[in-house]
């Protein structure tokens, strides 16, 4: 296999297209794109797993079908809350702060950010980590780079997903949401990289333990510069860019820590 990568990567630096793998809005030269998306990488320090990873892609009809159609974000908040169970969410939510008040006190001490926006996160990601989604995640990642909509913002994305695949934190098997996120609040691989801490202890990062899912989102919200105490829905604009969305995880933290 790595022998069949080094012999694509120098057909593609010899025929001389490492310069800049060209989007496309289709399918068609998905595979084509993958040697010169490759020699990208390759220059850009991504070791031999990475770029093994990227080889082994598939392109995602599903991953477009969803990137193209996420009309919920155009409902009102009623009925975005609606859709979402906010109810529900706040319900246990307000249970799941108790039985871990230990953990929540101990990432508030260190992060600064209450257990509220936290478990609002966790609720409306995952439902508490009960769905983390099954979708390839170097496949989800590597077919939004290709894609012409946000070429540079997933090709970020793929850097990072890959270089995480160097150090062992993913892999070609990782599986999760429909546009690359994983784990039990849906890091996305370049805020894994970023902001992906050991909630738990053991030394190592993984989003699907509720430890160190929760523990990345305060450190996550912390670098955005999450003040203690504030729920406006704009102190969510950095986790999601839908203005219903942000509005929905204020009300809704808002609610499990009493206010």
């Amino acid at each position: 296999m790595r022998g069949m990568i080094g012999a694509v990567l120098a057909l593609a630096l010899s025929a001389g297209v490492a310069e800049a793998a060209s989007c496309s809005s289709s399918s068609g030269a998905f595979q084509g794109w993958k040697p010169q998306m490759a020699a990208e990488m390759k220059a850009k320090g991504i070791g031999s797993r990475g770029i093994a990873a990227l080889m082994a892609t598939s392109y995602s009809t599903g991953t477009i079908r969803v990137d193209r159609n996420q009309h919920f974000f155009h409902l009102s908040l009623d009925q975005f809350m609606a859709k979402r169970g906010a109810a529900g969410i706040i319900a246990r939510g307000r249970s799941l702060k108790t039985a871990n008040a230990a953990l929540f006190a101990r990432l508030e001490k260190r992060y600064g950010v209450p257990a509220g926006p936290l478990i609002a996160i966790w609720g409306m990601e995952t439902g508490f980590g009960a769905v983390t989604g099954s979708q390839p995640t170097i496949s989800a990642v590597a077919t939004l780079s290709y894609d012409c909509r946000r070429t540079d913002y997933f090709t970020d994305q793929l850097y990072a997903a890959l270089k995480l695949v160097d150090r062992g934190t993913l892999s070609s098997g990782t599986r999760g949401a429909m546009h690359g996120e994983v784990g039990q609040t849906q890091f996305l691989p370049k805020n894994i990289l970023l902001y992906g801490a050991d909630g738990d202890g053991n030394g190592s990062v993984n989003l699907n333990s509720k430890a160190d899912a929760l523990a990345s989102t305060a450190n996550f919200l912390k670098g955005q510069g999450w003040g203690s105490g504030s729920y406006r829905a704009g102190s969510f604009a950095s986790w999601n860019a839908a203005t219903v969305y942000q509005k929905a995880l204020a009300i809704i933290a808002t609610r499990i820590d009493g206010g």
